[in-house]
C-alpha cells in the first residue's frame, strides 16, 4: 500500500511502532555504539597498518551498528521482568509493554541476519569467529543473573570485532589483536563498573548483579586498578605494533580522562558516575586519532 492510499489514521500509529522500535535498538543513545565502534577502529588502523581496506571498513561500521541494535534488543528481551522496578529503565518498550515479546525476537532475528550478511562478504575465518560474537551478544543479558561479573563479559562481547576485523583483513589472528582484545575488555569493566554505579541501589533490591555491587565501598580503588591495567595494555599494543609518539601522546590524554573520571565519580552520585560514564567516548576517539597519527607521521619520515 502507498503512502497515499495509508489510511490517515493509520500513519500515525506507524510512525509510533517506528519510533518504539528505534528505541528498543536505543538509536536514541549512540554512546553504546561509539563504544563498541572504536575497538573496532582502532583494529581497522592495526590491522591495515594505517590503511584498511575500505570495503571492509564498511561492512564492520554497518556490522557494529546492527549488533549494537540486536544486544540492546536481546538486553531488554531478558530484563523485561526486571526493568518494570528500576526507574531509568521502567519507560523501555519491552518494559512499558509498547512493543511484545515477539516483536522483539523477530527484530533481534532480523538485525543479526543483516549482520551475518555483512560477514559472508569476508572470508571463512571471518565467518567462524562471528558465530561466537552471536553467541556472546546472546547470552550477555543473562550473565547478570548468576554472575558478579558481567562487565567481564560485557568486554569480552563488545571486543570481539577486534579478532573479526584482524581475521578479515589479514587471515588470522595476530598477537596485537590478542593485546588489543584485553585492552578492550579491561575498559569495558572499568567503564561499565561506573555505569553500574548509577543503578546499584536499584539493581541490590532486584537481584541483578554487578561488579559495582561486588566491589563495593573498595569501587573507586577497583576501577582505578582496572584502567591502570587498560593503559598499560594500550601501551603494549603500541609497542608490538611499533605505534609512534602521536601515539604515546594520545595515551597521555588518555590518562587524564581517567583521572578526570576519578574525580566525577569521587561522591558516588548517579549524575557523576554517569558523566564519567559517558566521558569514556572521548578515550575510544583520542586512541583512534593516536594510531591514525602515528600511521600518518611513519609515512612523512
Amino acid at each position: 500500500m502507498s503512502a497515499a492510499a495509508m489510511p490517515t489514521g493509520s500513519r500515525p500509529i506507524l510512525r509510533q511502532r517506528l519510533h518504539d522500535y528505534a528505541l528498543l535498538m536505543r538509536l536514541d543513545k549512540p554512546v553504546g555504539t561509539f563504544l563498541l565502534l572504536w575497538p573496532t577502529v582502532w583494529a581497522l588502523l592495526i590491522a591495515g597498518h594505517g590503511h584498511p581496506d575500505g570495503r571492509l571498513v564498511l561492512i564492520f561500521i554497518a556490522g557494529v551498528l546492527l549488533m549494537r541494535a540486536a544486544g540492546c534488543v536481546v538486553n531488554d528481551l531478558a530484563d523485561r521482568d526486571f526493568d518494570p522496578h528500576v526507574a531509568r529503565t521502567r519507560h523501555r518498550p519491552l518494559a512499558a509493554g509498547r512493543v511484545s515479546r515477539v516483536e522483539a525476537i523477530l527484530l533481534f532475528c532480523v538485525l543479526t541476519l543483516a549482520a551475518f550478511g555483512l560477514v559472508l562478504l569476508t572470508n571463512r575465518l571471518t565467518v567462524y569467529l562471528s558465530l561466537a560474537g552471536v553467541f556472546l551478544a546472546a547470552t550477555y543479558p543473562f550473565i547478570k543473573r548468576f554472575s558478579y561479573i558481567p562487565q567481564v563479559y560485557l568486554g569480552m562481547a563488545f571486543g570481539w570485532a577486534i579478532p573479526m576485523t584482524f581475521a578479515a583483513q589479514t587471515g588470522s589472528v595476530s598477537a596485537e589483536a590478542g593485546l588489543l582484545y584485553v585492552a578492550t575488555i579491561l575498559w569495558a569493566v572499568a567503564y561499565d563498573t561506573i555505569y553500574a554505579m548509577v543503578d546499584r541501589e536499584d539493581d541490590l533490591k532486584i537481584g541483578i548483579k554487578s561488579t559495582a555491587i561486588l566491589f563495593g565501598e573498595y569501587d573507586r580503588l577497583a576501577i582505578g586498578i582496572v584502567q591502570v591495567l587498560f593503559f598499560i595494555a594500550l601501551m603494549l599494543v603500541g609497542h608490538r605494533a611499533e605505534l609512534g609518539a602521536p601515539y604515546y601522546v594520545c595515551l597521555g590524554i588518555v590518562a587524564g580522562l581517567m583521572i578526570w573520571q576519578q574525580f566525577l565519580i569521587r561522591n558516588r552520585d548517579p549524575e557523576g558516575c554517569f558523566r564519567a560514564f559517558l566521558n569514556n567516548t572521548w578515550i575510544g576517539v583520542t586512541v583512534a586519532i593516536g594510531i591514525a597519527a602515528s600511521y600518518l607521521f611513519s609515512t612523512w619520515n
